[in-house]
């Protein structure tokens, strides 16, 4: 009986290990070139990359102020970002984050530690080419883009809607216009109709013709 158990032993914990390498075996590789970019007084990017041929699902990221021993995760899956923006930031506070890609099998080991410190809200972040490449900016543009051609396009149609409602007016009042013509062409007034003259100048009189008096003589 104790050999018994023994082998029972023996063969769940080969099973267990066996399962541990193959899910650490398949597990993603860890983020490499972690950097932080648009660094603000209260917000950062933090960018990574993947090294290819692995099927990444997702990401982790942890936040913790250099000072606390509390700890911010953030985690989302069903996405190929390369990159999380950070908000809530206490300005001229240092920071330090870890970033771990999800899998389908499991997470990746935590990436190296990256330190950093927000700047003042007087401060401005320097201008540079890397920040061209930042997707929180490409975002912004492409925003700023769509909003310009919303924009024209209502412009297009509002002026299209005007010109049609001044047409419509101009047409009403020459209809307007012509009706009222036709109705003083038809109806002209009294005083215009005088009495016709005769031809020496006096008005037309009618004849009477004279009776011519009739004497009857009676023979006695």
């Amino acid at each position: 009986m104790a050999r018994l158990l023994v082998f029972v032993n023996s063969v769940a914990l080969l099973l267990l290990g066996s399962d541990m390498f193959l899910v650490g075996a398949n597990r993603p590789p860890a983020p490499v070139n972690v950097s932080v970019m648009h660094l603000k007084a209260d917000s950062a990017t933090i960018t990574w990359e993947v090294p290819e041929g692995d099927i990444i699902i997702g990401f982790s990221i942890t936040q913790q102020r250099q000072d606390r021993h509390t700890q911010r995760f953030i985690r989302e899956v069903n996405t190929t970002s390369r990159a999380c923006v950070l908000w809530d930031l206490e300005e001229e506070t240092d920071y330090i984050v870890q970033v771990q890609t999800i899998g389908l099998y499991g997470e990746s080991q935590a990436s190296q530690r990256v330190h950093f410190r927000t700047l003042k809200k007087s401060d401005r972040f320097p201008s540079n080419s890397s920040n061209q490449d930042d997707p929180t900016v490409q975002g912004l543009d492409k925003s700023r883009h769509l909003q310009t051609g919303e924009m024209i396009i209502i412009v297009v149609v509002l002026v299209m809607w005007a010109a049609v409602i001044a047409l419509f007016c101009r047409q009403y009042d020459i209809i307007k216009d012509t009706d009222n013509s036709n109705s003083k062409e038809k109806v002209k007034p009294l005083s215009e109709r005088s009495t016709p003259e005769h031809h020496s100048g006096g008005l037309l009189r009618s004849k009477f013709h004279q009776s011519v008096p009739s004497i009857n003589i009676i023979d006695v």
